[in-house]
């Protein structure tokens, strides 16, 4: 049987996008449990990233998505799901 064109269409960014994945990602550049990592946590107020830390984090994404963060896209993320919002929109528009 023949494929169809939408059922041999890529999938979209959010299936692509696994918050867990990222959350394994970034707790591993920051040296951290994945579980001390929730959603919600602050980078910096609750987990102590310094700007090299962060850099990491935005050098390892970017590899592996594929992708690249302007400074001010950037300087708005200070949680996981912000930045899980923003690497959606990201993949998106790609």
């Amino acid at each position: 049987m023949p494929i169809s064109p939408s059922d041999s269409a890529a999938p979209d960014a959010a299936t692509v996008l696994d918050v867990e994945e990222l959350r394994l990602t970034v707790a591993e550049v920051l040296d951290i449990e994945a579980a001390d990592l929730t959603n919600e946590a602050h980078f910096v107020d609750d987990l102590q990233v310094d700007s090299l830390m962060a850099l990491e984090v935005v050098v390892r994404l970017e590899k592996k998505y594929g992708v690249k963060f302007t400074e001010s896209e950037l300087r708005s993320v200070v949680s996981l799901q912000q930045a899980h919002d923003l690497l959606l929109h990201k993949l998106s528009t790609r």
